[in-house]
């Protein structure tokens, strides 16, 4: 958990987060599975993430939208998938 944090705070100072780890299960051992290259930061705008990663391969419609729950939208890319609320990202995720 505290490399987690120390990931997510480097990801913050430089814009692009370098490693996105996710702690998948595999044989009852829990191991982290990271993105193979650059991901999206949290924070960047929608139109900045796609400039700087090109078009997704799968964008998903936005769901949520009341005033309680904001749009969540996801974008599939090879090797990772952003969501954002509204139109800034929230997190990034390794996909396998």
């Amino acid at each position: 958990m505290i490399i987690r944090l120390a990931v997510l705070a480097a990801s913050l100072a430089c814009g692009v987060a370098s490693v996105v780890a996710e702690p998948i299960v595999v044989n009852d051992q829990i191991v982290v599975r990271q993105a193979s290259g650059p991901v999206p930061a949290r924070g960047m705008t929608m139109s900045a993430v796609e400039k700087q990663f090109g078009q997704p391969a799968e964008r998903h419609p936005s769901v949520g939208g009341a005033p309680a729950q904001p749009p969540i939208t996801r974008w599939d890319y090879r090797g990772f998938s952003v969501f954002f609320e509204r139109d800034r990202v929230i997190h990034s995720v390794a996909t396998g």
